[in-house]
């Protein structure tokens, strides 16, 4: 899950990011900043992962903010402005998005930064015993389920699906926060609505992933991710 903020004057900047994070999932917004002096005042006592910044604000400046921040996350810059690109990759930024931006154009940007986060997380191949399990509430009870036992699981409107070996059942749960309690190393999101357990593929062909009898789609934004994942 990233952890990300929003540095922008303008409103409608602050939508478009919030509903392209919204449909890419493993994205937690924290905090909305209409300007940097904001944005300070949130960094001192919260730590996040990802800055969205625009550069051409009221009080200061975004690259003056970046100047004064004692410890820089990882900063996409959405501007309107290109002639500031080469200061922006100066200040170590991952990605420049010039507005207005396409969904792609954003997908490419984010990306940067999930590629950073998997690789901070090695090592990638560590083992999950066969009793390694926790607890989910379904239909008034609390539910253990084995890590090794889970298939899939497939948002359905404001409920997750968790489809085991031998079963299947519903939780009042975000696919998002579901996927925070499965282990990185053995989970993959293949698409918006779906999180696969590495361990039980069958198959990969074209754009769907086979377990058993089950077919889950690879979303085209999620492919890349997804192969790389795999090794494939």
């Amino acid at each position: 899950m990233i952890k990300y903020i929003i540095i922008d004057d303008e409103h409608i900047a602050h939508d478009i990011i919030k509903s392209y994070c919204e449909v890419l999932g493993d994205m937690q917004l924290m905090n909305r900043c209409y300007d940097a002096i904001e944005a300070l005042e949130y960094l001192r006592n919260h730590p996040i992962d990802l800055i969205f910044l625009d550069i051409n604000m009221p009080k200061l400046k975004g690259f003056d903010f970046l100047n004064v921040l004692p410890n820089q996350p990882k900063v996409i810059v959405t501007t309107a402005y290109a002639e500031f690109a080469l200061q922006g990759y100066e200040h170590n930024v991952l990605d420049y998005l010039l507005k207005p931006f396409s969904f792609e154009r954003f997908v490419i940007a984010v990306n940067k930064c999930f590629k950073i986060n998997d690789e901070s997380k090695k090592p990638i191949d560590v083992k999950i015993s066969d009793d390694e399990h926790f607890f989910l509430y379904s239909d008034k009870k609390h539910i253990q389920v084995k890590i090794n036992d889970i298939f899939y699981v497939e948002a359905a409107g404001n409920y997750c699906k968790i489809v085991l070996t031998d079963r299947h059942f519903l939780i009042r749960e975000k696919i998002s926060d579901v996927s925070e309690k499965l282990p990185y190393n053995a989970f993959v999101r293949t698409h918006k609505s779906f999180i696969v357990s590495k361990r039980n593929i069958d198959t990969v062909e074209g754009n769907q992933i086979r377990i058993k009898d089950y077919s889950i789609p690879i979303g085209q934004l999620y492919k890349v991710k997804v192969l790389d994942f795999l090794k494939l």
